[in-house]
This record gives C-alpha cells, sequence and structure tokens, in this order.
C-alpha cells in the first residue's frame, strides 16, 4: 500500500514521495523475483497424490444433451428377460449398461440422473455393481435384495443402497406380472429420502459431428452376445432401439428402448463362487477396472478403440485405435458389456 501523504506544510516534496514510492516498487519487484527462476515448486510427497478439480459441466455429461440435472444419481437393477416385459421407463434412463448376470442370462443397470420416474422390474444386484457404477460416485444404488456375497460387498462400498428386501423407501409392486417380476422403484421418493452425489463426468465425451465418421464402416445393425444372451440393437437414422428376435423393445408406455450410442465393451469376466442361485449357477463378475477392446455404433457407423480405467474411483477412458478420444453422439448410449 502507497504511503499516506498528509496536506498541508509537512507534505514533503513531490520529488521525493515519488522516489519512495518508486523505491518500494523497486523492492517489491526484486523480492518477488529473488528465487532462481529455473528452480521447480516443492513437489507433494509420494504418498499424498495430488487432485485437480475439473471444471463444472454446462451440459449433462451423461447424454450431452440439455441442462446439468439437479438431485442426485440413481442406478437401478433392471430385468431383462422376456418375464419382465415391457420393462416400465427404462427408455428414460441416460446409460443402460447390459452385463452378465449367471446361467448366460443378462440383466441391466440403468442410470437415472435427467428423470427420476418409477421404473421396474426391479431385481437383485451382484458383486460387481459397486466396481461398476464408483466411478460415478457416491450415488445411490435400487436393487430387491441379493445373495451370496452381493449385499456385503454393496455394504462396503460408497454405494447408498436401497434393498427392498430391507424395507428400503420408494418400493411397490404392480398388477402387470407375478413377483419377482413386478417390483417398481419410485424414483423421486428415493431422491427426496436418500442423500447422495449428484451427475458427473465418467468419461463419455459428445459431439454432433466427428471427422472419422466419413471413413468409418457403416453397420446399421449392432448385435454382440452378453453371457449367451444376443444383445442386438436396429439403427432406425436417428437413434438404436434395442431389439429382441427382431422384434423393437417399448416401455410400458409405448415409448422405444432407444439411444443414440452402443458401446460394446469387452471385459475380464470371472466365476463368483460366492453368488450362487438356487439352481447352482454361480454369478459371473464383470471387471470394469483396467483396460480392454471397444466398438462404438453412432450415426450408423462403427468406430474401434480402447478402454482404460485405473482404479474404481476414476472415470472411464475411451480412445480410438490412434489413442485419439471416442465422441459419443449426443443423447445417451446402452454399454454391453462382454466377455473378451
Amino acid at each position: 500500500m502507497s504511503p499516506r501523504i498528509r496536506s498541508g506544510p509537512s507534505q514533503r516534496p513531490r520529488r521525493q514521495v515519488a522516489a519512495a514510492v518508486l523505491g518500494m516498487v523497486v523492492l517489491g519487484a526484486s523480492a518477488c523475483s529473488s528465487a532462481p527462476a529455473h528452480k521447480a515448486a516443492p513437489t507433494a510427497h509420494p504418498t499424498t497424490p495430488t487432485t485437480s478439480t475439473p471444471a463444472a459441466p454446462v451440459t449433462n455429461p451423461l447424454t450431452g444433451t440439455g441442462p446439468v440435472p439437479s438431485g442426485p444419481v440413481v442406478a437401478v437393477k433392471i430385468d431383462d428377460t422376456a418375464a419382465s416385459r415391457p420393462s416400465v421407463a427404462l427408455d428414460k434412463a441416460d446409460v443402460i449398461y447390459v452385463e452378465q448376470a449367471e446361467g448366460g442370462v443378462s440383466r441391466m443397470v440403468a442410470v437415472f440422473a435427467s428423470h427420476k420416474p418409477v421404473v421396474g422390474s426391479v431385481r437383485s444386484v451382484r458383486a460387481s455393481d459397486p466396481e461398476l457404477l464408483w466411478q460415478y460416485g457416491r450415488i445411490i444404488l435400487v436393487a430387491s435384495g441379493g445373495g451370496g456375497d452381493a449385499l456385503p460387498t454393496l455394504d462396503r462400498s460408497i454405494m447408498h443402497a436401497v434393498i427392498n428386501d430391507r424395507g428400503g423407501p420408494g418400493f411397490s409392486r404392480s398388477r402387470s406380472h407375478p413377483a419377482p417380476y413386478n417390483l417398481l422403484s419410485d424414483l423421486a421418493e428415493v431422491s427426496r429420502k436418500v442423500k447422495a452425489d449428484g451427475v458427473r463426468n465418467v468419461g463419455f465425451t459428445f459431439s454432433a459431428a466427428d471427422p472419422r465418421l466419413a471413413s468409418a464402416p457403416k453397420v446399421t445393425a449392432p448385435r454382440t452376445v452378453v453371457g449367451s444372451t444376443p444383445v442386438t440393437f436396429l439403427w432406425n437414422g436417428q437413434t438404436y432401439i434395442r431389439t429382441v428376435n427382431g422384434m423393437r423393445l417399448h416401455a410400458a408406455d409405448g415409448a422405444p428402448i432407444a439411444k443414440s450410442n452402443v458401446l460394446v465393451q469387452y471385459c475380464t469376466v470371472t466365476v463368483n463362487h460366492g453368488d450362487v442361485d438356487v439352481l447352482g449357477n454361480p454369478s459371473q463378475y464383470t471387471h470394469t477396472i483396467g483396460t480392454g477392446k471397444v466398438v462404438l455404433y453412432r450415426d450408423g457407423k462403427q468406430i474401434v478403440g480402447r478402454w482404460s480405467r485405473p482404479s474404481a474411483g476414476a472415470a472411464t477412458t475411451y480412445t480410438d485405435a490412434a489413442g485419439k478420444p471416442l465422441t459419443f453422439a449426443p443423447g445417451g448410449l446402452f454399454v454391453a458389456l462382454v466377455k473378451a
């Protein structure tokens, strides 16, 4: 701060004041530059990892469209068999994972951030679900229950578990299907009663245009296999609609189960003997930490690349064969987790 100058006879000559101020500036500049220019800043202790706070998203990082959703993120275990179809409000999910359960059967994990509808049918958790969802933060995981080591594994995670078998909030039964294929969850009620993390970036980079599409092969009916279950889609010129035996899947209200992207992610899948069903089939554990191949379908085209995720709390990185980030078409996505 500049020295205070009094008015009146005691005021120093202007030249003397200017000299004093100039001296203070020079001294200050000398003090700031006293350290050698080449000297590096102190490094953090190796046992204390440094992190940077990512910039706040301006659009929904799970769909690339619309504003950032408010409220907690809720993931729901959803049945993926004919016994429960049509699903209730599955089309409202931002991201839909298709994973292996046991006996070759597939299940879904639907992630809701933009909408909080009543959804179903809700089924049981698997031990690999916390690993998959950890990258989303301390979110809510809704499930009917869990066998073997599934619930203990969930309890050791950062998830906020909302379980029907434990009397969790928001559950009801519909009359459209017999149990256990009729369990519903009111995600608005769950969101009001359980405090959890909001939406965050988990590695999806969205862009309406991608120059790689010009030379990418055309594929309008992507298909893969999860366990022993065929998982197929149809590109209708705008979105990929989930199909079964050539028939398009719709939600209970008639809306198509459709997203702008299909990502086939190849993972290590191991047998989990800690969770065995009543028929003696052990559950399968899908490992989503590590690296592997991915195939992205967007805009009716196919791009092959790689995925990488170093730890449970880290986002997943998706790159093309040249190591450049893959971009997803705005509008959410299916992720099929298949055995490498």
